[in-house]
């Protein structure tokens, strides 16, 4: 008998293992835990390496795209981040649309450091 109840504690001490691990390897462990946010990141960052190379339209059509994914994650999440995220976006969109690259790339500069604080 002591047998099997070992079996039966070794068997859930397992299950209970799989269920916190496998969450965090399948990838679903991303920034703030949700996918919205970590595609607005890449996002941002594909605007700064445009911005840094001087170019103001790839630096708005990128952060649009991030803006999107930002303002989707807020409807699933409140974070000050987030919400500054959201801010710089909207600033780096607008002065990119103005061809002011240098300022825009600041802009989503900015936005990559909040979202990625992102919990």
């Amino acid at each position: 008998m002591p047998r099997i109840l070992s079996f039966r504690y070794i068997m859930v001490v397992l299950a209970l293992t799989a269920m916190v691990v496998v969450p965090f390897l399948s990838g679903t462990a991303v920034a703030g835990g949700n996918t919205h946010v970590a595609e607005a990141i890449s996002h941002a960052k594909e605007a700064v390496e445009h911005g840094e190379l001087g170019h103001s339209d790839a630096i708005v059509t990128h952060a649009q795209v991030a803006l999107k994914h930002a303002q989707m994650a807020q409807k699933e999440m409140s974070n000050p981040h987030l919400t500054e995220g959201v801010h710089e976006l909207e600033e780096a969109i607008g002065h990119g649309n103005q061809g002011h690259a240098g300022v825009a790339t600041t802009h989503a500069k900015s936005a990559v450091m909040h979202l990625a604080a992102v919990e």
